[in-house]
């Protein structure tokens, strides 16, 4: 079975949960004009469980496999050589899409080991997540803070080295300040900042 069979296969199989979910939804649980209020931390972990999905799925499904079977690489100066653009750079550039929706919520890599250096904590909540995942990955680091007049709630989930591609890449940049990353190491975050209100 081909790996796009396996991820059609996954996708059907998610399709026909929501639409049992959606036929078996008591009619009387909500009316047309309910209010459905979720906590803060379940809309972030929402949010970072799309973007880690699209991430993996671009990291593996599209760069490692275009790039073992020679069709095309991906570059960091992917606009210049008409290449594809690295998974770090294809979540900086959808990041920097949602935020001209104008919705409010941005979501961008931070690292303790920044080869970009523009990739490095903007705020003490950040600086303290970057700490924190350090050692307990598999939980956010999440708080609120406040720009202005507007609060946010950030969230900072630990960024994996996923695969092997993640690690050459870092490993082996000249600007990397750390170059013996393994699989699974945390390599930096994913911070999802969402306006809550005054």
């Amino acid at each position: 079975m081909t790996s796009f069979q396996k991820l059609l296969r996954v996708a059907t199989v998610l399709g026909f949960a929501l639409v049992g979910a959606t036929v078996l939804w008591p009619s009387r649980a909500l009316t047309e004009n309910a209010t459905v209020t979720l906590p803060i931390e379940t809309v972030a972990n929402y949010i970072h469980a799309v973007i880690e999905a699209d991430r993996d799925v671009y990291t593996r499904h599209v760069v490692e496999r275009l790039q073992t079977k020679g069709v095309v690489v991906a570059s960091e100066n992917w606009e210049q050589k008409n290449t594809l653009p690295l998974p770090a750079q294809f979540l900086m550039e959808s990041g920097r899409y949602i935020a001209k929706k104008g919705l409010g919520i941005q979501y961008r890599l931070i690292s303790l080991w920044p080869i970009n250096k523009r990739n490095v904590a903007g705020n003490e909540l950040e600086k303290a997540g970057l700490g924190t995942i350090l050692t307990q990955p598999n939980r956010p680091h999440t708080g609120f803070m406040k720009i202005g007049e507007t609060r946010y709630f950030q969230a900072v989930y630990a960024d994996l080295a996923a695969t092997q591609a993640c690690l050459g890449c870092h490993n082996a940049h000249p600007d990397s300040p750390k170059r013996d990353f393994k699989l699974n190491d945390v390599m930096g975050a994913i911070v999802i900042t969402i306006p809550v209100g005054q």
